[in-house]
């Protein structure tokens, strides 16, 4: 058998080759960096109701919260990336510093930046665990949570106002919500500011109802909606406290409802935005827990279940935003 030597290649298609190779890599490089610059990738976890000490009460899986906590931080670590994760309040189901601190400790496996809202449950009305409280021990222990006021906005990245909303009640026991004057007014010179931005909205009480509850509602819900719709771009809200799945659009808003850990169907969102000049395309994604005989005892705690799953289009599918002349 004949021995074939090898071709030895020019200098000069080696050259060529070197060339080739770069402008094909930059070619490449910049289509994945242009569609990450118009894209927005988060992970929407709300009513965790962490507890460490408590028994499952008739619907809440409390004494798994914890590892249905775990399992969701799991999933969300190996399914990157995300731009952000933020936990749409209800973080723990008693407002104890300590049970915060313990939250903390679970929230802070996350490899992604993590950010958080207070819901009805983490804030106490004795002062026990004040707003004040709150905010601060977040901020102990996550620097993105080193807000001047509870209620704050950030940009991600650029074309995308993150806004999150202070929609909680703390001068009385209820389980309704409202905004501020002062955060309204706060709230409106933000949209104002970022008039050419895609705008994410987090609030713990809902700015649309998934389902009607005259006792957990925002009281001024009317007038916050007709304030956000007054931004010509995208307004994309994340929103908890009903412990249901729901998808529903209003033209350039649309309004996306995150069910809860503790209960059916223990699950989390994703949600994906891909802003361009003229259109935004959101695909909405429901994920549920790996725990999955969890998840079985939890439906059989729960009347009326198949109202907190929703429907095929409220769990996951794509809607269409455009930009208001």
């Amino acid at each position: 058998m004949k021995n074939y030597k090898k071709k030895k290649e020019s200098f000069f298609s080696k050259v060529v080759n070197f060339v080739l190779t770069i402008i094909v890599a930059c070619a490449i490089g910049s289509q994945v960096c242009t569609a990450a610059n118009n894209n927005l990738r988060i992970a929407q976890v709300s009513d965790a109701h962490f507890s460490s000490f408590e028994e499952n009460t008739s619907y809440k899986f409390l004494k798994k919260s914890g590892d249905l906590l775990d399992d969701v931080i799991f999933q969300i670590n190996t399914s990157g990336p995300y731009d952000f994760v933020v936990f749409t309040g209800d973080l723990i189901n008693v407002p104890k510093s300590d049970e915060l601190e313990k939250f903390i400790n679970h929230a802070n496996k996350l490899v992604y930046p993590w950010y958080a809202i207070d819901g009805n449950h983490d804030i106490d009305i004795d002062g026990k665990l004040s707003k004040e409280k709150f905010l601060k021990i977040l901020a102990n222990h996550n620097d993105n949570m080193n807000q001047k006021n509870i209620y704050y906005a950030f940009t991600p990245k650029k074309g995308f106002r993150v806004i999150c909303l202070d929609s909680i009640i703390d001068y009385k026991l209820t389980a309704n919500g409202e905004i501020s004057n002062e955060e309204f007014l706060w709230l409106k010179q933000e949209l104002e500011e970022h008039e050419k931005d895609t705008v994410v909205v987090c609030t713990h009480v809902p700015i649309i109802e998934p389902y009607s509850s005259a006792n957990h509602k925002l009281l001024n819900e009317y007038e916050v909606r007709k304030l956000l719709k007054t931004h010509k771009n995208p307004v994309i809200v994340l929103q908890g406290h009903y412990h249901a799945v729901k998808a529903k659009q209003d033209d350039n808003l649309l309004v996306i409802s995150c069910p809860s850990l503790v209960t059916y169907p223990n699950a989390f969102r994703v949600i994906n935005i891909n802003s361009n000049k003229n259109r935004t395309l959101v695909d909405v994604y429901l994920k549920e827990t790996n725990l999955k005989d969890i998840q079985s005892r939890s439906k059989l705690r729960l009347m009326g279940s198949d109202k907190l799953y929703g429907e095929e289009t409220d769990r996951n599918t794509t809607f269409k935003l455009g930009r208001k002349d």
